[in-house]
């Protein structure tokens, strides 16, 4: 077993260990056939990080601060999409959410209880995806809750269930050697639906898909979000996907990773890429993603 496989088992197990959380609720259409799970104004915010830094110890001695004072809250229900350049630590924020990694200081709250460690309420979905090639589509689909304990017949169950919502029933005895990236993706997916998490952590599921099969899945994961009602933290260096995406866009400063800026997508939904608001508002963010670019530009070729 490869090290990222065996990272993902154990991750799965750790959440298995945990308690369902299920807060999210259907209270407004926004949209052609897209229902939106927008939080109370007075409930508690559903993920906050509070004061957030995270810095390392590096080979010469010193310490690298990787993420500083980050303050953020994501509502209940909301898709949250977080862009900005290469080293800010976007991924690395989802990793302390997960509870994969500990921040050097601040808090990690997940419905106004501290994070200390991987639970059932959250899930991520590597950049790698994780699945196990000598397992099928459904033994993969089947293996966090298979780790839980559930009953057979319940896991089999599930596992129709979520290929259903992936679209993926026709493969359900197929390997993942079998599948298209695209595939593969929808039974990423599937796995971690089938948990049944709070939160839906995405770590760049789409960047190395061809364009047509990028855009069938979001139409995709935006179906399977209105239809679930989870709360998405999706990351993303493709601005235009994260507006097409998000209900919000967070923009990370360059190393130390800072919230530079928040932008409320307030756009109808369902959305293209190809759509003139959307190619606009992506524009506004772009310009101000370029500025952290050029930093990390600067800094790579002053070394």
């Amino acid at each position: 077993m490869t090290p990222m496989l065996r990272r993902t088992a154990a991750v799965l197990s750790s959440w298995a260990a945990g308690e369902h959380r299920s807060t999210a609720r259907a209270t407004q259409v926004r949209g052609a056939n897209v229902t939106v799970f927008p939080a109370p104004e007075d409930v508690a915010p559903k993920v906050s990080l509070k004061n957030i830094s995270l810095s390392y110890a590096t080979n010469s001695k010193g310490r690298l601060v990787a993420l500083q004072d980050i303050n953020l809250q994501v509502r209940a229900g909301e898709f949250l999409c977080i862009v900005g350049p290469s080293g800010c630590g976007k991924s690395t924020l989802l990793h302390l959410i997960a509870g994969l990694h500990q921040q050097t200081s601040g808090e990690v709250l997940v419905d106004d209880a501290a994070v200390q460690g991987p639970g059932t309420d959250r899930m991520l979905i590597f950049q790698e995806l994780g699945l196990f090639p000598w397992l099928t589509v459904a033994q993969n689909v089947a293996f966090g809750m298979k780790m839980k304990g559930l009953p057979r017949t319940t896991r089999e169950a599930k596992v129709r269930e979520y290929l259903k919502l992936v679209h993926l029933q026709q493969f359900h005895d197929s390997f993942v050697h079998q599948l298209s990236g695209g595939m593969r993706q929808r039974v990423a997916l599937a796995r971690a639906l089938a948990t049944e998490p709070d939160v839906l952590l995405m770590d760049e599921p789409f960047a190395a898909l061809d364009a047509q099969t990028r855009d069938l899945l979001h139409d995709e994961l935006e179906r399977i979000w209105a239809e679930t009602g989870r709360t998405i933290i999706f990351v993303t260096h493709n601005v235009r996907e994260a507006v097409r995406l998000g209900d919000r866009v967070v923009l990370l400063t360059f190393r130390p990773g800072q919230v530079k800026r928040e932008y409320e997508i307030d756009l109808p939904r369902p959305r293209h890429l190809e759509d003139v608001h959307v190619a606009g508002a992506a524009r506004d963010i772009l310009n101000d993603l370029r500025e952290e670019i050029n930093k990390s530009l600067e800094a790579e070729y002053t070394k």
